[in-house]
């Protein structure tokens, strides 16, 4: 099936092939076309350009976008929304004065998850899953990257990976699949955290690696969790299996997590609440992209990752929703875009470059995704009509959407 969209208000984020992540000062600038037309063809971009230069109209669908902008789909490049069940209970928690620290050493957080996901089926953890697929699809959102972490079981871990390899087959939207075995540590290895360390390298890592379940390999480096031999220990094993590594690093404290990352040729480096300028060092002259959670500080009241100091450091930066049930139960992309802007203080160009062609390099899919080139994927928002792409941020509180495209199917 072939889209023609015409009479484009303006055309964001255009850019040629060779462009695949966005940096520093560079970020300050979103290349647009206003009065333009997009001829899709199946599931791929085929051309361009102006209005005056449309040179034909033959298409099975023409959409008239007369007042409206078009801009590539959002990239979620951090999730976790694979999960069971909520834990609203915590929310309230919260609310009465308990910290994430705190609720997680009583036994709650990740644990509480944990328990939930492997008392429930696989077939109804993939029911509750694509439920907030299918949401965070009609949010404009076209690529998702999704983490395991929920299990800390063989059994469980793989059951999250397994409907995540459901949800790549039977939906549009682009998957990436994450190990994070690495997020906590069960009860039942309370007091030996290597012999849960040794579980994951020897009994899951070769039964992942035996079903192709993963892209990527992740661990939680924090107080607390795991250190910095642990982290040592996890990524080196995934490479034995040619999972690219990926980290959470710096939520709560910074002890050297981004400069082992950068050591590991880590794809990103995800949280990054709390950096200092040995971390900027590390970061600078690697192909490891910063990844910032804003919605995630918002819902925890944590500190903001510093995404004005990075960007001013000539680095390139990320956005992403981290969907989970603990600290972001949300996938609102838009959302995240506007706490960006408002928080962090980026500009409505920086966060709309790091929530797409950004957030398609920290998931490795940017030669695909992420921008408006001919020959990527027809992965598009067409919003309402509104004044200009600064109104996007700016009304953070109402649904910009009229129309998402992902692979070419109008959702």
């Amino acid at each position: 099936m072939s889209i023609l969209i015409t009479n484009i208000k303006e055309l964001l984020q255009i850019r040629d092939a060779s462009v695949l992540k966005i940096s520093g000062k560079e970020m300050n600038t979103l290349p647009s076309l206003k009065n333009a037309y997009v001829l899709i063809d199946h599931d791929t971009i085929i051309d361009f350009g102006s209005m005056e230069d449309l040179k034909t109209t033959d298409a099975d669908q023409t959409i008239d976008a007369t007042g409206k902008l078009v801009l590539p789909s959002w990239c979620d490049s951090h999730t976790h929304i694979v999960y069971a069940g909520d834990r609203s209970q915590e929310f309230v928690d919260r609310i009465n004065g308990l910290s994430y620290e705190e609720i997680a050493t009583r036994g709650g957080g990740i644990l509480n998850s944990a328990k939930t996901l492997q008392n429930t089926s696989e077939e109804e953890l993939f029911k509750q899953s694509t439920a907030r697929v299918k949401n965070v699809m009609k949010l404009g959102t076209g690529a998702i990257e999704i983490k395991s972490g929920y299990g800390l079981t063989p059994e469980a871990e793989l059951k999250m990976l397994r409907v995540i390899k459901r949800i790549r087959q039977e939906f549009p939207v682009k998957i990436r699949a994450t190990f994070l075995g690495a997020h906590a540590l069960p009860l039942l290895y309370k007091n030996n955290k290597q012999g849960y360390l040794d579980l994951i390298i020897n009994t899951m890592l070769p039964q992942i690696a035996k079903e192709n379940l993963a892209n990527y390999i992740d661990i939680f480096c924090e107080k607390g969790y795991f250190d910095l031999d642990d982290v040592e220990q996890i990524l080196t094993a995934g490479k034995q299996y040619n999972l690219i590594p990926k980290i959470h690093v710096n939520q709560f404290n910074a002890f050297g997590g981004v400069a082992l990352a950068v050591k590991h040729e880590a794809l990103s480096v995800d949280h990054l609440e709390q950096l200092n300028i040995e971390d900027i060092k590390a970061l600078k002259g690697s192909n490891t992209i910063p990844v910032a959670l804003p919605s995630c500080s918002y819902f925890l009241s944590i500190p903001y990752t510093p995404g004005r100091q990075l960007i001013d450091a000539g680095l390139p930066l990320a956005l992403a929703t981290d969907y989970n049930p603990g600290s972001t139960p949300s996938g609102n992309m838009n959302f995240v875009v506007s706490t960006a802007c408002i928080k962090m203080k980026l500009t409505p160009e920086e966060a709309i470059n790091a929530a797409t062609l950004n957030g398609a390099y920290a998931m490795g899919i940017a030669t695909e995704y992420g921008s408006v080139t001919k020959g990527k994927k027809a992965n598009l928002i067409i919003t309402k009509e509104v004044p200009n792409y600064n109104y996007l941020p700016y009304a953070f509180g109402d649904n910009h959407i009229n129309t998402v495209i992902i692979n070419g199917e109008i959702i």
